[in-house]
């Protein structure tokens, strides 16, 4: 008889910031930004310190849950494409402007990244970039 794994994901954190909300897991974030908001560079440098307190030493992941819309400065990408120990960017959004978004986010970034619509196949993807660095 399968049961299905054991092995429940659990929420290390999860941060509540002004734009939106972080989540940390394991090896992994996923940020959940609020409708109307822009991730500028300042922002950016918040979720910056939060992957540096959980992952200073360890590779991992990020996930843009894209359930609302919200604005990206794309100078942030400069900075983000600088951690070393991110090895996997997901965006999640079945939204067809977000989907044009990405071609343009990913000429800035230049590093793995990859959109999705189901965040089940983000979170697969992730943890195999993850697990293969």
């Amino acid at each position: 008889m399968n049961v299905g794994s054991a092995k429940k994901t659990v929420i290390v954190r999860e941060y509540q910031l002004d734009i939106g909300k972080v989540q940390v897991y394991d090896n992994y974030m996923v940020a959940i930004f609020e409708e109307g908001a822009t991730l500028t560079l300042e922002r950016a440098y918040q979720i910056i310190g939060i992957s540096e307190i959980h992952f200073r030493e360890k590779p991992f992941g990020y996930i843009s849950l894209r359930k609302h819309a919200y604005a990206v400065d794309p100078t942030v990408y400069t900075y983000l494409r600088e951690l070393d120990n991110m090895k996997a960017f997901a965006i999640v959004s079945v939204k067809e402007i977000d989907m044009h978004n990405f071609k343009i986010e990913k000429l800035f970034y230049k590093k793995s990244m990859k959109f999705f619509i189901e965040y089940d196949n983000a979170l697969a993807w992730v943890k195999r970039r993850v697990k293969g660095k």
